[in-house]
């Protein structure tokens, strides 16, 4: 079976520090017709329950824990009968909104298999503490939540954020990746490695 990659846009609101905003994420399902894996379940678990259908679920893959990623992952993944990961440095995020913890940790270094490829998570704070993006070298793409989009960063000027993390997080480990590397985003239209790389110099020139 050909193994693929599936977006899903849901719509809500984002918190943070006081203000509130609203926002259209990317649910990413990848596998086949037998089995996924789903990340960043926004906002609508029915919506990504509809969308993985019969299939079944290995994981579900939280890249941080800003509200907007999380608040109906709980939902989405007892709905999908599937474990919730989340890097443990992102608890205090997930905890203000939940009592219980996530069901397993991220590490960096992680490897979550789905119907004969492999996602390996890369730790990328910045953004967040625990922000984590998942490459999967045999599809040539890497999921990058909000720590890259089109055009730049993820926004850094909130609490537990840092613009010279993320630029070292992006340089270090996302920028190295292949240019053909189609990055899918947290929100927005996806890119690739080799689009966003000659502008490196201008993100930190302009600053967060």
């Amino acid at each position: 079976m050909v193994v693929r990659i599936e977006r899903l846009v849901t719509s809500g609101t984002f918190s943070l520090d006081g203000g509130t905003w609203e926002v259209d994420n990317n649910v990413w399902i990848v596998g086949d017709d037998a089995e996924v894996i789903v990340i960043d379940p926004a906002h609508d678990a029915a919506a990504a329950a509809a969308a993985v259908g019969e299939r079944r679920v290995h994981a579900v893959l939280l890249t941080h824990g800003h509200d907007d990623h999380i608040r109906a992952a709980r939902e989405a993944a007892d709905l999908l009968h599937a474990p919730l990961y989340l890097n443990p440095a992102d608890r205090m995020l997930w905890d203000a909104v939940y009592d219980e913890a996530p069901d397993a940790a991220i590490a960096d270094g992680d490897v979550y298999a789905v119907a004969g490829v492999e996602l390996h998570a890369k730790h990328t704070p910045g953004h967040s503490p625990g922000s984590t993006c998942f490459v999967a070298p045999a599809l040539g793409a890497v999921f990058t939540g909000d720590t890259l989009f089109q055009g730049g960063p993820g926004a850094t000027g909130r609490s537990y954020s840092s613009f010279e993390t993320i630029i070292d997080s992006i340089r270090e480990r996302l920028l190295t990746l292949p240019e053909e590397t189609v990055v899918y985003t947290g929100h927005g239209d996806t890119t690739t490695i080799g689009a966003e790389k000659p502008h490196l110099q201008e993100w930190i020139d302009r600053g967060h």
